[in-house]
């Protein structure tokens, strides 16, 4: 497969698409994991990607980010064919992603880890460059850091999600992906993530948050795509009810869901009737 051009992408104006994918297919053998997937993310956007375990959210965050190539589809990054042979090309192109491990190193600082393989004057390095920059990128996103000299280790959950979103931001990319940025994080720290997703967007990157808790997905997402075995299962805003995405990502429209919604709708009728 070709190697990504060593210009990168204009950005695209808010609003515009950023990443456009038509029939991206993924198979390993004789093993499908995703068919013919349709996706626009657009500048300024959070589109919230959902489905069960095996949907194929993983498989399709991995195409994005460079280490699976699409059996077959066509991914357009900023107005262009894309073609990422590996991770550093995604990166070049712009396209950032923070896996759920978020791939710290605890026992370094936050400047560390930001800059973690990409130092400044790596034969010498330029501590003072680095953690100036470190302060500006944390104060940019209003981040809750004590220090930029704290051990990563001696961070809360959600400041370590800063931390590795903050690092992501560091080569000005043009489409973050999340891969289930508040999964174990307690409430506090979950709505800290969540303001800090909003603050990427209204930078005017693309972001694209993969996410099993649909109360996180409702309070962020311009858009919710639903993936189910692997291929597009419906497309949603942010105000669709839990009954309609659970129909979406569970194929069965008879579950507790839609049976409590059913009986809350049933109450309410009654208590009309007798008023």
């Amino acid at each position: 497969m070709s190697s990504a051009t060593d210009e990168r992408p204009a950005a695209a104006p808010s609003g515009h698409p950023v990443l456009s994918l038509r029939g991206i297919s993924k198979r390993f053998g004789a093993v499908s994991a995703l068919t013919d997937i349709d996706l626009d993310v657009n500048a300024g956007e959070v589109i919230a990607l959902v489905g069960d375990n095996g949907a194929g959210k993983s498989t399709l965050v991995k195409v994005l980010a460079g280490v699976h190539a699409p059996t077959t589809g066509e991914i357009v990054f900023a107005g262009k064919p894309a073609h990422m042979a590996d991770p550093s090309e995604a990166l070049h192109l712009g396209i950032a992603t923070v896996f759920q491990d978020l791939a710290l190193c605890e026992n370094l600082d936050v400047v560390a880890n930001l800059f973690l393989g990409q130092e400044r004057s790596p034969l010498r390095l330029d501590e003072v460059q680095m953690e100036t920059r470190s302060w500006e990128l944390l104060n940019e996103l209003s981040a809750r850091i004590p220090s930029v000299r704290t051990p990563i280790a001696a961070l809360s959950g959600g400041q370590r999600q800063t931390v590795a979103i903050a690092r992501s931001l560091l080569l000005d990319p043009k489409l973050i992906i999340l891969d289930e940025p508040t999964a174990a994080l307690g409430v506090a720290q979950t709505a800290e993530v969540l303001d800090l997703i909003e603050r990427v967007r209204d930078r005017g990157l693309g972001v694209l948050m993969v996410s099993h808790n649909m109360e996180d997905v409702r309070a962020v997402a311009d858009r919710v795509v639903v993936l189910r075995l692997g291929r597009n299962n419906g497309e949603f805003d942010s105000s669709a009810s839990s009954e309609d995405l659970v129909k979406a990502i569970t194929g069965a429209s008879d579950n507790s869901v839609s049976r409590r919604s059913a009986r809350r709708a049933h109450q309410h009728n009654d208590q009309q009737e007798s008023s």
